[in-house]
């Protein structure tokens, strides 16, 4: 049960920033430089909301919080509100796959890098064979 009404809620959620996180997308953006990769764009208006969109490539990347997306390299767990948080992450998690699938059948490739990946300095190969690296 959450302790919060619905609008507080949802006023605490908005105030989370999605876009030009540090740990994740601006970090990303200084990977891409390291590796010369070019052509990508942001904010664009395409399902899912990608984080990144290469146009010539028809490539929609996501740069997926560790804590937001469920990855376990951390264990990172809520100290309060459990069940809450449990479910959130399960919903995000459930939401990742149906945009995944959504954008493949649109004929996209569906790249997702976890905020742990990015802060080593590692982009998937699946995305550097695309730019010959």
């Amino acid at each position: 049960m959450d302790t919060f009404s619905k609008k507080e809620r949802s006023a605490i959620m908005r105030a989370v920033k999605s876009n030009s996180n540090l740990s994740t997308e601006l970090n990303l953006i200084n990977l891409f430089r390291k590796y010369k990769i070019k052509g990508w764009r942001r904010r664009q208006k395409i399902y899912g909301k990608p984080d990144f969109y290469f146009p010539k490539l028809k490539i929609a990347l996501f740069a997926d919080g560790c804590f937001w997306h469920g990855c376990r390299c951390k264990k990172l767990k809520p100290a309060t509100n459990k069940k809450y948080w449990s479910n959130k992450i399960k919903r995000n998690i459930k939401r990742d796959k149906m945009v995944n699938s959504e954008l493949k059948k649109d004929g996209y490739t569906v790249i997702r890098i976890k905020e742990c990946s990015i802060k080593k300095g590692v982009l998937p190969h699946k995305l550097l064979v695309f730019f010959n690296n």
